[in-house]
């Protein structure tokens, strides 16, 4: 599982262009040093999608592409973004080499400063979190207002640290689900709280170590027309 990707802006009294460009430097930094090019699905995706009729998906912060390959080999069309061209670029390797480049389209974004186009049965965001100032509820509820009516938002954050994080800062405090959806601000008629938890799980890190983590779950179902 990759737990390490995610967007944001660098800290620091600077312009927005010069915030991104900080923000690119670190994520491209932490994947061109990745030796292992792994694409394993989070488990909370796949018990998540699995019962869903394939769609349109769209993959927040796609990292090594694990959510976006999973989806796609089953069928999904997935938009990966990351804010890394590295992560990107392997992303839509590593399509062709499955075969499934006809279903996933991946594109280099910054999402605090551009959103993909389009319409989506499902979005992903998972473990959202950044060293660098974001403006992450705007994001999410951008994200809640691109769902196709019946379509879900996923958000799973961290809720503890685990040993292979890049932040072990031992101060730092994880938003809980009902936090996360209080800050979205959506109109609860038109979307409504599906799951709201925190599970707990045996996770493995990137060189074969092993933790107990826990998971602060969130999904969010945007209304049909008829309701």
């Amino acid at each position: 599982m990759d737990s390490t990707r995610r967007h944001g802006q660098a800290p620091g009294d600077v312009t927005g262009e010069t915030n991104g460009q900080h923000a690119e430097l670190f994520w491209e930094r932490h994947y061109r040093a990745r030796r292992a090019w792994d694409a394993r699905a989070n488990p909370l995706l796949t018990e998540t999608a699995a019962p869903l009729r394939p769609g349109a998906a769209l993959d927040l912060g796609c990292g090594a592409g694990g959510d976006t390959l999973w989806l796609a080999r089953r069928g999904w069309h997935v938009t990966a973004v990351d804010i890394s061209t590295t992560a990107v670029v392997r992303v839509r390797e590593r399509a062709r080499d499955l075969g499934v480049a006809d279903r996933v389209v991946a594109e280099h974004h910054d999402l605090a400063r551009s959103f993909p186009d389009g319409e989506f049965d499902l979005v992903s965001a998972h473990y959202f979190h950044t060293p660098f100032p974001l403006l992450r509820d705007r994001v999410l509820r951008t994200a809640a207002h691109a769902l196709r009516p019946g379509g879900l938002l996923l958000v799973v954050d961290h809720g503890s640290t685990a040993p292979w994080s890049w932040n072990q800062d031992p101060d730092v405090r994880y938003p809980t689900p009902a936090e996360i959806a209080a800050g979205l601000g959506l109109d609860p008629a038109r979307w409504s709280v599906l799951r709201s938890d925190t599970p707990s799980r045996r996770a493995t890190g990137p060189a074969g170590e092993s933790a107990t983590v826990i998971d602060h779950v969130l999904v969010v179902r945007r209304a049909t027309e008829a309701e």
